[in-house]
């Protein structure tokens, strides 16, 4: 999933150059030095205007050349947006690899108009490091001496360049501490996005390890304020559904799975993918059985195949097909780690299959239902009235047991509109619908001030008006007293 912060739509200071470049006699379509170049432009005027966004909208721009980016292009660029022979220019001209003299981009194009920096700013030295993924470890050494607010969304991005670095090469546990060490001195400058990034890093470092303990300790006590991020809160929510899911909190699991998968944007195939996978392994826990639309979604019906399966083992009650299905994939259900969750899932096969048996019949005897539910134990009998006392006093099912014959006799199905199961569904989905408003109405953007300064405006012209009309009473009244 991406993680560059949510698209500003109301912004319209697209840089003139791209449009500029595009009416260049010597190519068609600018080259990616071109663009660096323009978003240089971007940075540099966000950084003189302390205009976040600005460099929010360069960091979107820059996603979509990552594939375009060669070492002599990274190497022309550190040379125009950095001076050359000083520090950092050195610095991060030392992590290229050499190329051959061929490869080299020539942009005479743009040289001529744009000259290059000359007093090179810290946000145009940080993206540089962006783009120099080699030297992440060297880029946050730098940061920590950086203290701009228009450097923490660059900041945000190396950070997780920093881990994905590290998770790799399998070394996700080194850097533990010094992301531990990032998050309080982002806290301490209050850098709300920094600190979004590095906590769900961290939850990512705890949960890599299946360090879940660890993880929620770290959630329960790191500071709350409203998501800036859209793709971060999406991110936190599926580990804090994780984190529930594994301390057996299923309804507050769901609810952040299936939260996460609706908020992630729809080109972030593979999240909603592991979003659903969990999100379908939570419904089945709670006894639920997910739609088959769920599975049948574009691009998802291959990866969620599995799942299908065992969905439909779980909802027909089938212990022996629950098994085969469960050996079956056995390797994707370890990859995406859900295998331990899956045995769970053992329990409700059974209660399950024995509500379709005590909806099935009014009376059955014990060894009937074990043959039924297929329990291979040594004393089936016994193992079915347990788990039949079980199911009762749980209230999976409604009957009695008769331990004198041996029997299982089923009470007669009332009208379920006669309870609260209906209103507690109508108020479930009341609290959705105004859960989602109240996000919608959050997620508004307006003018800086615009507001006030209206208000501020025509409560001056009133002011006026009321001393321009108490200056004509008083003159009225003082030609009436001569």
């Amino acid at each position: 999933m991406s993680t560059a912060p949510a698209q500003d739509v109301e912004m319209k200071e697209t840089p003139a150059p791209v449009a500029a470049s595009s009416n260049s006699a010597t190519s068609a379509a600018p080259s990616a030095l071109q663009h660096l170049k323009e978003i240089a432009s971007l940075i540099e005027t966000g950084a003189y205007a302390r205009e976040v966004r600005r460099i929010a909208r360069a960091i979107r721009l820059t996603m979509a050349l990552r594939r375009k980016l060669k070492t002599s292009v990274v190497s022309a660029f550190l040379n125009f947006a950095l001076t050359p022979g000083s520090e950092p220019h050195a610095r991060l001209s030392s992590y290229l690899p050499k190329e051959d003299d061929h490869e080299m981009e020539v942009d005479t194009a743009t040289s001529v108009v744009q000259a290059p920096v000359k007093h090179s700013l810290p946000e145009l030295e940080i993206f540089s490091y962006l783009l120099a993924k080699a030297c992440s470890s060297a880029s946050i050494a730098r940061l920590k001496n950086i203290n701009r607010r228009t450097v923490d969304v660059l900041a945000s991005r190396l950070y997780f360049y920093y881990s994905l670095s590290y998770e790799h090469t399998g070394d996700l546990a080194e850097i533990r501490g010094n992301l531990l060490a990032l998050h309080q001195i982002a806290t301490l400058r209050h850098d709300e996005l920094g600190q979004e990034t590095l906590l769900n890093l961290l939850l990512r470092n705890y949960l890599h390890y299946n360090l879940y303990d660890q993880a929620e300790k770290l959630r329960s006590k790191a500071p709350r304020f409203e998501a800036h991020s859209n793709q971060q809160f999406c991110r936190y929510l599926f580990y804090l559904g994780k984190i529930r899911t594994i301390q057996l909190e299923y309804t507050d699991a769901k609810e952040s799975l299936l939260q996460a998968a609706r908020k992630a944007p729809i080109a972030a195939l593979g999240f909603r993918i592991q979003c659903t996978k969990w999100a379908v392994i939570v419904r089945l826990l709670l006894g639920e059985i997910p739609e088959r639309t769920v599975f049948m979604q574009k691009g998802m019906e291959t990866a969620l195949r599995p799942y299908f399966e065992l969905t439909n083992a779980v909802r027909i009650g089938d212990l022996e097909l629950f098994k085969s299905v469960a050996e079956k994939f056995s390797a994707t259900f370890s990859v995406d780690r859900t295998h331990n969750l899956i045995v769970r899932l053992r329990h409700n096969v059974i209660r399950t299959g024995l509500r379709n048996i005590s909806i099935s019949y009014s009376r059955i005897s014990l060894a009937d239902v074990a043959k039924k539910l297929r329990l291979d134990s040594p004393n089936p009998v016994a193992d079915a009235e347990s788990i039949v006392s079980k199911a009762i006093r749980d209230g999976a099912i409604d009957a009695t047991i008769d331990h004198a014959k041996g029997w299982m006799v089923s009470k007669e199905t009332g009208d379920i509109y006669s309870t609260n199961e209906p209103q507690m569904a109508f108020n479930s989905r009341i609290a959705f619908c105004l859960n989602m408003h109240n996000e919608a109405v959050r997620a508004l953007r307006f003018p800086p001030n615009s507001h006030k300064e209206k208000e501020i405006a025509e409560k001056r012209r009133e002011r006026q008006q009321q001393e321009q009309e108490l200056a004509k009473h008083i003159a009225e009244e003082d030609d009436d007293e001569f």
